[in-house]
Order: structure tokens, then sequence, then C-alpha cells
């Protein structure tokens, strides 16, 4: 695939293993890598990558399983098969002094790919780390009541395959309400993105699987003591984490600053896109 969409080239890249990674590159000097959250895509960044790419060349990637990038049912998508899909990424492209911006796992992966190959990468910048879980898909069903209920249904045997199989726009739509602040709802365009995401064959595995593996998401903070590059530690006044956990994020890495923004959930790059973009370029 090589196409062209009004961000950038949509391009596609097999890392092997039976991986193949959609990404869109947008833009001009050193490399930018975007890593969406759960659940979510490249098209997330929408609205920071028109700013991003007159000052990097803008990396924006379908996480595995995610978005258009394939899908695999006889693998875990934990983190630790994330964070080797974007290492290979960035090594089969040879890409070097590399800003790694995340959020929500995404984040946690900016940080886990930056303790792997520091000497690839520049800085990252790390919103809304998701790495606090204590149970199933614990972040977002700290959301709404709506999400308490709806994700807790998805853990359950049979019973979960089945009713995540019935999910649609309004049911997505109601469980991201609860990641959004300064926003009511998700942009209904990127809503709409997403779920038609949702009807891929095998979606429904790739998204139950990342719940189940929630540990792996905890459990990747011993990586971060690795991490070589300057971080950028930022969280939404309403992110699903709390203090505490933010707290010990910013010790595992070597107690850093917390930025933290105002009127922001946890999809900050859609519920406050203006001020995430001032982080990542410093303004």
């Amino acid at each position: 695939m090589n196409q062209i969409s009004a961000l950038g080239q949509l391009l596609e890249i097999n890392i092997g293993a039976n991986c193949t990674l959609r990404y869109l590159k947008a833009g001009a000097g050193k490399p930018l890598i975007l890593m969406h959250t759960i659940r979510t895509q490249l098209d997330y960044f929408q609205e920071v990558i028109p700013e991003l790419a007159k000052h990097y060349t803008v990396y924006a990637v379908d996480l595995p399983g995610h978005g258009r990038s394939s899908i695999d049912t006889k693998v875990n998508y934990d983190e630790p098969y994330m964070r080797q899909a974007i290492v290979a990424f960035i090594e089969k492209l040879d890409l070097s002094d590399v800003t790694l911006v995340g959020e929500s796992i995404g984040a946690v992966l900016a940080l886990t790919v930056a303790s792997e190959i520091p000497e690839r990468i520049l800085k990252v910048i790390s919103s809304n780390t998701y790495d606090y879980e204590t149970r199933y898909a614990d972040g977002l069903r700290r959301g709404n009541l709506f999400s308490n209920i709806v994700i807790a249904n998805y853990a359950v045997p049979i019973h979960g395959a089945i009713f995540a199989f019935f999910e649609n726009w309004l049911f997505l739509g109601l469980s991201m309400k609860g990641g959004l602040r300064n926003k009511s709802w998700m942009p209904f365009r990127l809503l709409s993105e997403f779920n038609r995401a949702g009807y891929r064959r095998g979606f429904r595995y790739v998204e139950r699987n990342v719940f189940a593996n929630w540990r792996s998401w905890d459990k990747a903070k011993a990586q971060y003591t690795g991490v070589k590059a300057p971080v950028t530690l930022v969280y939404g006044d309403h992110d699903w984490s709390r203090v505490s956990e933010r707290q010990r994020t910013a010790k595992a890495l070597g107690n850093i600053n917390i930025i933290t923004l105002e009127n922001t959930g946890h999809f900050g790059f859609v519920d406050n896109p203006k001020k995430l973009l001032e982080v990542v370029l410093e303004l």
C-alpha cells in the first residue's frame, strides 16, 4: 500500500513474524513517531500531525492489530509484543535521533522502546501513561459507569466474545466519552473510523487480548530505569490515573517533573490537542 491522504503518505512495512504495520509519513526533519491509545489508530493524531510535520518527519503508526495493521490471532498483544514491533519498525527504517510521542499504552511504549534502544532515541514525550492496572481494563473502566459495566463483560469467557461482537459506534462512543473532559464527545468522523476498524476480521480478538494482558502494562514500569533520553511526562488533570500512580511513574523515571494539563481527560490529543502540541514542540 502506498497512498496519499490529506495528512501525508500512507505506507506499510513488514517487520517480520507475520506482522505488517501501516503508518503515515509526513513532513521533513528529524523523525518523530506517534503511538496511539488502546482501541484507536494513527488517525487519533489528526489534529496535531499538520503542525508537527512543519518541524519533523512524522511517522504515525497503527500499533500491531490496530487500525489497518495486520492481525494475527495466534499472538498475545501484550506490552513486550507491541514494544518489539516498534523497535523493529525503527530499526528497519534505520531511524536515529528519534522523538517518541505516545498517549496511554502509546506513552508506555514510548518509554519502554526508549529503554530498549537508547542509542536511537533523542527524547520522549509520554502523555497519560497506562501503567497502573490492577484488573482487566482497569483504566478504561474508571471512565464512567457505562464503560465499567460493558468492558467488565468482555472479560467473561465465551460470553465476552459474544458481547464484544455487538460493539458498535454508540457503545464505543459512550465508552470513550469517559476519557474526555474538554469535549463532550469523540469527533464523529474519527469515531466512525475507529468503529470501521473494529469490524475487521480478528479485531475483536485483538481488542479483548490487549485488555486480557493488562498485567504486562503494569509490569512495563520495570523497564523505565533503562530510559536514557530526556522525558517529558504529561497528564490531563482528569486522566483516569490517580495522583499516586502518576507520582509512582515519575519516581520510576528518576523523580522527573510532571506537567498537568487543565480541563483535559485521558484522550488528550483529541480532547486538548493545542496544549499537547505546545508540549511536544516546547513552545
